[in-house]
């Protein structure tokens, strides 16, 4: 089994948010591109919950964030009012709708 990295660009390691799974950071990204739904939305919401907020933006953008948004939110846990507080911001500014 590969080890826990914090560099996302190797490919063949295990991100560090993941500590608790043996995927690499290729099959994250596979899962997240062609997974079904349930799939995708239990490892964004994984990443949300996890990993450092610009660590995040390696695997999701802003728009996966507000179109999962509904969701996304009752499976963040103690990081939701984290990532409200963002979009809702977010919203205020104009950068999102």
């Amino acid at each position: 089994m590969s080890r826990l990295m914090t560099d996302m660009r190797d490919e063949d390691s295990r991100p560090y948010f993941l500590w608790d799974e043996p995927l690499t950071i290729r099959q994250l990204r596979e899962i997240l591109r062609s997974g079904d739904e349930q799939e995708r939305l239990t490892y964004m919401a994984k990443i949300l919950r996890e990993a450092r907020y610009e660590d995040v933006w390696e695997f999701l953008s802003v728009d996966d964030l507000v179109r999962y948004w509904e969701q996304l939110a009752p499976r963040l846990g103690r990081r939701r009012a984290f990532w409200e507080f963002l979009l809702r911001k977010w919203r205020e500014l104009g950068l999102v709708e």
